[in-house]
């Protein structure tokens, strides 16, 4: 272990004061699937470099260390670079669509550092999966066709065409289903109403939602819908706007209001009165983050946020009546997370050592 660090300090030392001296050399780039077996080759240095196979072992041939794990090693006996750890591209890069592993290979006598790039490539090897199972609705057996509930998304880590593309609904004769998009939110299921339910001719119906990416073959998720039918306080509370966006300072104090929002309710009585909550779909940073007061719907937060952190993040709303059973809507807050200079320059070194004879010419 304290090999390693005091290779990883020389190695950034090196790259710090001989850069401007043309010893550090272009990129070569390589292109690789994640998830490849130990061993598996992912390009031949020694060509891409020029260098034959005993130059390669006099030299002393490397992958400089880094602070994280020796996912690619060179071969000495046949130049290649090969896979060392597996490597899994969503917990590597996360949801970056591009996701590069850099690596800097250190050649001595003379000393030279070549950076190289391998780009790792998704595969599809996640399914999209909802949060919960089964998912449980009450609605009205007065609610008119037309009426919209929007549903849990699923989530698929993978990107591109094999991350999560569609959903679909398996036949019934009371929904049909429509997927909604909005910016920075995704797709979303939304269950629609098209013909009236009568809870005394069926009480309960269960239907089942399919979740499905892009990718080949294609893979899918599903979720089971159990929905109540209930009876009459027949109107939902509303916004005024689905989805509101806001910037927000870093560097705003804890208690400072984000946005109050104010739903309404056609309904009298308890059926009209509405409380505010932050819904299931908020992930555990943002109810961390912020905190909704129920009763005059004014959305403040709780912790300081980080732009460093997260640049964006989506709060989503529940409005909620008082009617039996009650009725809920829901809308999105955008809150866009502004910079401050709160971070100082961080400065990465590489240490490189060679003799040099005291009688060496000026220039040299």
């Amino acid at each position: 272990m304290r090999d390693n660090i005091y290779w990883l300090l020389k190695y950034r030392l090196l790259c710090c004061f001989f850069c401007p001296w043309d010893l550090v050399s272009g990129q070569i780039r390589y292109s690789i699937p994640e998830e490849l077996q130990l061993g598996a080759f992912v390009g031949n240095i020694a060509i891409d470099l020029g260098l034959d196979l005993k130059e390669l072992s006099a030299r002393r041939t490397r992958v400089a260390p880094s602070p994280r794990k020796r996912y690619v090693d060179v071969n000495l006996q046949n130049g290649a670079l090969f896979v060392n750890e597996r490597i899994d591209r969503e917990l590597f890069c996360g949801p970056s669509i591009e996701c590069i592993l850099p690596l800097n290979i250190v050649l001595e006598n003379p000393l030279g550092l070549h950076q190289v790039e391998v780009q790792i490539l998704d595969v599809n090897d996640n399914a999209p999966s909802f949060p919960k199972s089964q998912i449980r609705l009450e609605i009205s057996e007065n609610m008119a066709p037309g009426a919209r509930f929007r549903l849990e998304a699923a989530h698929d880590p993978d990107i591109g065409t094999n991350s999560l593309q569609t959903y679909q609904l398996l036949p019934n004769e009371y929904f049909i289903l429509d997927v909604q998009e909005r910016v920075r939110v995704g797709i979303t299921p939304v269950l629609v109403l098209q013909r009236a339910l009568d809870r005394e001719t069926t009480s309960t119906h269960d239907i089942t939602v399919l979740a499905e990416d892009g990718g080949v073959p294609i893979r899918s998720g599903t979720v089971q819908v159990t929905i109540r039918v209930k009876d009459v306080n027949d109107n939902p509370p509303v916004f005024p706007q689905a989805v509101y966006s806001v910037s927000m300072v870093e560097s705003a104090p804890v208690g400072r209001l984000i946005m109050k929002l104010n739903a309404t309710d056609l309904d009298d009585g308890p059926n009209g009165e509405i409380t505010y909550s932050l819904s299931s779909r908020n992930s555990a940073a943002v109810r961390h983050l912020v905190g909704v007061n129920s009763q005059t719907g004014e959305i403040k937060l709780k912790n300081h946020m980080d732009f460093e952190e997260s640049k964006t993040f989506v709060i989503n709303i529940q409005a909620t009546d008082k009617g039996t059973p009650s009725i809920s809507q829901h809308c999105d807050v955008l809150v866009d997370v502004v910079d401050v200079n709160d971070n100082a320059p961080q400065v990465s070194l590489t240490y490189m050592s060679s003799a040099v004879a005291e009688n060496v010419p000026i220039g040299t």
